[in-house]
Order: structure tokens, then C-alpha cells, then sequence
């Protein structure tokens, strides 16, 4: 029987190694920390198609360049002199275009199409987590906005997504009274879903240990061995780890895994920040999305979770007061009240984010038995499940019913002298 390391407990790193082991694969998870406590911990938990389209968009770069200088803007690009910084941008500015955007968002779109049954088997398979089937209602306040969202949502439908119904702001506010008369529209996808993230990587986590597979927390891949094309360990601090197949999904630490390999992986990390509340006084009906402000909140059991911004800063554990007194103000624009509650916690995660928008799933050009599986940016969550399947049959059949070529690492792969 054969064995694949996997590279990184997140969500990602779990999923796949939950989809390996259903397929007979002997699976050893490796992570830095504790599987599920970095990105994939105190976000939205959305599972949302109706968010395919890439982060890299029409207008996209000229409003990040008048926000540049502002560090509380919903996105907030931390000017620095780094050559492969500089390539980054320039990537992501040549992919702000609609050509560009449309084919990001079909190809996400379509590795989206099973994500509901996807969730759906998980639960039946003993995987237990918190998840809500109450859909996603858009809140706007202007029309330009509105139209967007509307817009990516008609594209959808050939993908087999549920017609979303547009309402006037009466018809808004009706189903969401905490919203204030600012918001001139909203849209409802009543197909989409959430859960709580924590809840899901946890109930990853002990299925995978009743499955047999082995987690080791706290164990950092610092090099790999190598025979000409093929993998045939990792250097660890405990020593090598041995296996026949290599998957690398440690999300923004992915580059650096590769790069032991001679593979740059254009990698940069997308911060995103939230706050929980603990016990609210007040709680929204259903997840909201404040599209103006890019603030998403989520309603969970005796709980409430504001999240949103995008700060391109490095990787670096520092989490920025700034952008979260600049979340609450935004919304604030679309809400009567902050809720009172017995606690607050805030939070920063680090995101994978390539300059296209798109996730890197696959292969690494030059080695046999090496394989990634990182940047989702703010859809870890939503494309966990399809990136596993479609991965764990590509690496264990060479074919998979999941069209994995949009998102080939060999579009990015820039060899170097392995480390």
C-alpha cells in the first residue's frame, strides 16, 4: 500500500487527505502548528459558487492604487521594494481585465459544480461540524455595485446554479431589519451555505484519525530529498519522512515548500482580519454580504463573525488595529447597531493569493510525485472538497473527473536551484 505526505493541516491539506485515504492511500499529515489554526480558523465558513470570480478584476488595480496610501481601505497593497513583489503586481494588474476575469470565473466555477454535495457527503460520512443552509443576502448601496454581483450571477446559471432573486430595498430590509435605509438593494442566494470553520476542521481532524490516518502538529518541512525527478522524502527537525507521494497545501508557505524542490511559486499573502462575538445581542438572520465595504458576517450558534479586507503586507503575524476599526466602520454604513455581546475576539489569517486569482492544484513541472494545492485566497473553505477530490484522483490515477488544467502550477512554475 502506498503512503502521501501531506504538507499542511488546513482545511485544504485536510480535505485532501480525507479523500486520499477513502481512495486506500495511507496518508501522514505534517504541519508547522495545529492543523486548522491558521487561515482556515476564524473566517466566514461560507460555501458560496456565487463567489467564483478572481480577485483580479476590471477596475480592481485602479482602486487599489487610490487606496494604496490608505492602510484602513478594504484593500490595502503595503508598498515595498522586493523584486518578486514587483513581478507579483505586475501579474495581478495584467489580469484586471475582463477577459481575464470571465475565464477565471468559468474555470472556478466549474470546479464548483459538486461543492454543495461535496459538504453534503462529508456530513453523511460521520464528519461532524456546524453548517447552515440559510443562503447569502447581498446588501448594496449604490446601483454599480449591484449590477456586478447581479451580473456574475446570471453567469452562473450555465453551471447549473439556482436563479437568485433581486430585491428592492423595502424587500431588503424585510429580511434583514438590522439593515439601515442606506441600502438601496439587495440580492438573495438562497443556495448558498456556511458553517462554522473551527467546527469543520475539527470534525476533519477526528474522522481522519478514525480512518487511521497519522497527524503530527508542530513538525516543519525543511527541505526535500530527491532522486533525480522523484521525491523520496522531507527534512524535518524529528528527521526525513519517507513516502512515496508528496502533497504540499500549507497554504501561503507553500512557495516556500516548493522552492526546496527549484519551483517558485508566485505566492503573496492575502490578510484577511475578523472579529467574533461572543453571545450577541442581536443576530443577524442569514450571512450578509456588505458589498461596498467587502465585509462578510456570519451567524453561528450563540455566535456572531464579522470578516473581510484584503492587505497584501508580507508574511508577517501582525494584525493591524486599523483594519479592524475600519470593518466595524464599514459596517456600520449598512447596520442600526454594533450588538453588544459578552466577548470579542479578533482575529488575522493569512491567505494564499497568485496573482490570477486562480488556485494552484496539481503536479510541480520536474518532479513526479510532488503536488500542490494552495491558492484558494477567500474560497479555502468553498473549494476544499472539489480540489481534494479532483486531486487525489489525479495523483492516484493520472486522470480526474474534475478539469484541474485551469489551475496547472506549470503556468506559474519559474525553476530554480533547489534549496
Amino acid at each position: 500500500m502506498s503512503r502521501t505526505i501531506v504538507i499542511g493541516g488546513g482545511v485544504v491539506g485536510l480535505c485532501c487527505a480525507y479523500e486520499l485515504r477513502r481512495r486506500g492511500e495511507m496518508v501522514t499529515i505534517l504541519d508547522r502548528d495545529r492543523p486548522g489554526c491558521a487561515a482556515s480558523s476564524g473566517n466566514t465558513g461560507w460555501i458560496v459558487p456565487s463567489f467564483s470570480g478572481p480577485v483580479p478584476g476590471p477596475g480592481v488595480m485602479a482602486q487599489s492604487l487610490r487606496w494604496m496610501l490608505k492602510p484602513d481601505s478594504p484593500l490595502y497593497i503595503r508598498p515595498h521594494v522586493d523584486p518578486g513583489f514587483i513581478g507579483w503586481v505586475w501579474t495581478f494588474w495584467r489580469h484586471c481585465n475582463t477577459r481575464a476575469y470571465a475565464s477565471g470565473l468559468d474555470a472556478v466555477a466549474a470546479l464548483n459544480t459538486r461543492t454543495t454535495a461535496l459538504f453534503d457527503a462529508l456530513a453523511a460520512d460521520g464528519v461532524e461540524f456546524e453548517m447552515h443552509n440559510q443562503g447569502v443576502l447581498f446588501a448594496f448601496l449604490g446601483k454599480t455595485a449591484l449590477d456586478h454581483v447581479r451580473a456574475d450571477l446570471d453567469r452562473m446559471r450555465r453551471y447549473g446554479y439556482g436563479e437568485s432573486t433581486a430585491l428592492s430595498a423595502d424587500e431588503t430590509r424585510d429580511l434583514e431589519p438590522m439593515l439601515t435605509g442606506a441600502v438601496i438593494g439587495g440580492i438573495l442566494a438562497a443556495q448558498e451555505r456556511h458553517v462554522r470553520p473551527e467546527t469543520l476542521t475539527d470534525g476533519l481532524v477526528q474522522r481522519l484519525g478514525a480512518l487511521g490516518v497519522e497527524i503530527r502538529p508542530g513538525v516543519a518541512v525543511t527541505g526535500l530529498r530527491r532522486r533525480g525527478a522523484v521525491i523520496t522524502a522531507v527534512e524535518t527537525p524529528e528527521g526525513p519522512v519517507a513516502a512515496d507521494r508528496f502533497l504540499v497545501a500549507a497554504g501561503v508557505w507553500s512557495g516556500a515548500v516548493t522552492r526546496y524542490a527549484g519551483v517558485r511559486l508566485p505566492l503573496e499573502a492575502g490578510k484577511g482580519y475578523s472579529v467574533t462575538l461572543t453571545a450577541p445581542a442581536a443576530q443577524v438572520a442569514r450571512p450578509l454580504y456588505l458589498d461596498e465595504a467587502r465585509v462578510a458576517v456570519s451567524n453561528f450558534r450563540d455566535a456572531l463573525r464579522f470578516a473581510g479586507t484584503m492587505e497584501l503586507s508580507g508574511i508577517s503575524d501582525a494584525l493591524d488595529a486599523r483594519r479592524i476599526a475600519a470593518m466595524k466602520r464599514g459596517a456600520s454604513r449598512y447596520l442600526r447597531t454594533w450588538p453588544e455581546a459578552a466577548r470579542e475576539e479578533t482575529w488575522m489569517g493569512m491567505r494564499p493569493l497568485t496573482p490570477d486569482g486562480l488556485p494552484v492544484i496539481g503536479r510541480i513541472p520536474g518532479c513526479e510525485n510532488l503536488y500542490v494545492a494552495t491558492g484558494h485566497a477567500m474560497l479555502g473553505v468553498t473549494l476544499a472538497p472539489a480540489t481534494a477530490v479532483g486531486l487525489a484522483e489525479a495523483m492516484l490515477t493520472a486522470r480526474s473527473s474534475i478539469d484541474l488544467r485551469p489551475f496547472d502550477p506549470a503556468r506559474f512554475a519559474r525553476h530554480d536551484r533547489p534549496q
